[in-house]
Order: structure tokens, then C-alpha cells, then sequence
């Protein structure tokens, strides 16, 4: 097993890599500590852990009740740091990979670019699709949970000039090209906060996307999971994998909120 080689001693802090090794301490696991167990868990003294819990009580990211210790929401601040500064793939990467894995289907996240979805990151198992994805690639957002979910969130006027620029026709037997049926597919993702669509692309295709969001609300992206009718039924897609969606999407959420955050505190 390979080791780090040893720190310079002329440039390594050692009082503060002990400081963050008591944070990383506490986890879901171990959301509360006691003293003793702090210094088990970190392999140092107890006095010199009760000094950094002391500070950083002090700083505001512990809080002391009793014998206990928790981290403090402020901890947050420590990670919204390093997201503030990553571009939209970069936050959503290892959230597509994680939904992928927990479902066993492709993950992916697209953008709108006038009548079309672009994929900006994906995930896939692997699994045999005759639609052969990846990044760049376009479809039609009309047909598409993706697409449904960042077109309801455009203005009816908006919205309808989309449409007039879209190829609406028949990719199979399910899909939707009437305008009135369109409008009230599109329609229903704003009050169901989802888009399911099923064999409207293509045959044997379904698929389930959830809007990403900035602080101000405004839906910048659309992350789905896709895979074919025989392995996802529409229980499946919508009991199983579309809570996965909705949790990846709400931390999704609060790392794009805290760029905007950042951004209005630089100016």
C-alpha cells in the first residue's frame, strides 16, 4: 500500500491539520462526539482536543451542549468555498455518477439551447440504448423529460416561439404532437415539479427529469434517469428513481445557490 511521502516541517501546520482532522472527525455516522472520543478518533491528546474544540466553538462551527459536540451549519461554508468557484459540470459530476450507480440507468444533465437540449454531463451503465448519448449531444426538447421540464419554465410567449421553431412530428405511437396536449404536457411539469415521459422519442425509451435551480429560483438545467420500459416501469421511475433526482437535485440546488451568494458578496 502506497504512503504520502512526510510533509516539509518548514511548510506543514501541524496545528492545523489537527483542527481539520477534528472536523472530519463527525460525519452521519457520528453527528455528536464527546471529548474522549474526538481524540480517539483523531489519535491525539485530550488536552490538545479539547483546545481545538475550544476554538472552534469559539470561530462558530461547533457547538458544545453538555459532554457533547456537533458541527455547526457554518461548516457548510468551508465546502460552499470550493463550489462557488466550479462551473455547473463540475457540481453536478459526481451527482450523476451516484444517481447512476443507485439505479442502475444513465444519468444526465442537459441545458436549453433554443428549440434543442444539450447534454453537459452523463452518466451511463452501459446498458444497450439504440440512441447513442454523449456530451454535446442535441435532441428535441419538445419529446423529452428534460426538455419538458426547462421548457415549462420558460414564458408562455417564449415558450410558444420555441415551439414554432420545433420539428413537431411522430417519432412513435406515443407521442404527443397535438399543440393543445403539448401545451398541457409541458403545462403539468410546473405543477408536478417533474416531467415523466415514456416512448414519446423513441420506442422503448422512458425517462424522468427534475428542474436545477439558482438561488433566485430560475431553472438553469434539467437532470433526468433514462432507460428502457423492460427494466423501468413507470412505478419504477416514479418511486424509486425520481426521489434519487429529487435529493441529488435539492444539493445540487444549495451548491448553486452558494455561487450567487458568493458572486454578491464579492461585489
Amino acid at each position: 500500500m502506497s504512503t504520502s511521502p512526510p510533509p516539509d516541517p518548514e511548510l506543514f501546520v501541524d496545528a492545523f491539520a489537527r483542527g481539520l482532522s477534528v472536523i472530519c472527525a463527525f460525519d452521519a455516522s457520528r453527528p455528536e462526539l464527546t471529548l474522549s472520543e474526538v481524540a480517539e478518533l483523531t489519535g491525539i491528546s485530550r488536552a490538545a482536543a479539547r483546545r481545538l474544540l475550544s476554538t472552534l466553538v469559539h470561530l462558530g462551527y461547533v457547538h458544545a451542549s453538555g459532554r457533547s459536540f456537533r458541527l455547526t451549519p457554518k461548516v457548510m461554508k468551508l465546502g460552499y468555498a470550493y463550489l462557488s468557484g466550479q462551473a455547473l459540470t463540475d457540481i453536478v459530476e459526481h451527482y450523476v455518477v451516484d444517481v447512476a450507480e443507485k439505479t442502475g440507468e444513465s444519468c444526465s444533465v442537459c441545458v436549453l439551447d433554443g428549440s434543442d437540449v444539450v447534454y453537459i454531463a452523463r452518466a451511463s451503465t452501459k446498458k444497450i440504448m439504440t440512441i447513442n448519448l454523449s456530451i454535446g449531444t442535441r435532441l428535441p426538447a419538445w419529446p423529452t423529460a428534460t426538455g419538458r421540464v426547462l421548457l415549462s419554465s420558460l414564458e408562455e410567449a417564449e415558450l410558444l416561439a420555441v415551439l414554432e421553431q420545433s420539428e413537431i412530428t411522430k417519432h412513435s405511437v406515443n407521442t404527443i404532437t397535438e399543440r393543445a396536449a403539448l401545451l398541457a404536457a409541458i403545462a403539468s411539469v410546473r405543477t408536478a415539479g417533474y416531467s415523466f415521459v415514456s416512448q414519446e422519442l423513441e420506442y422503448g425509451l422512458t425517462a424522468v427529469a427534475v428542474p436545477l435551480r439558482d438561488r433566485s429560483g430560475k431553472v438553469i438545467a434539467a437532470m433526468n434517469v433514462a432507460g428502457h420500459v423492460h427494466r423501468n416501469s413507470p412505478e419504477q421511475m416514479l418511486n424509486h428513481h425520481l426521489p434519487l433526482l429529487q435529493r441529488a437535485a435539492t444539493e445540487i440546488n444549495a451548491a448553486l445557490a452558494s455561487q450567487l451568494m458568493s458572486g454578491q458578496g464579492a461585489r
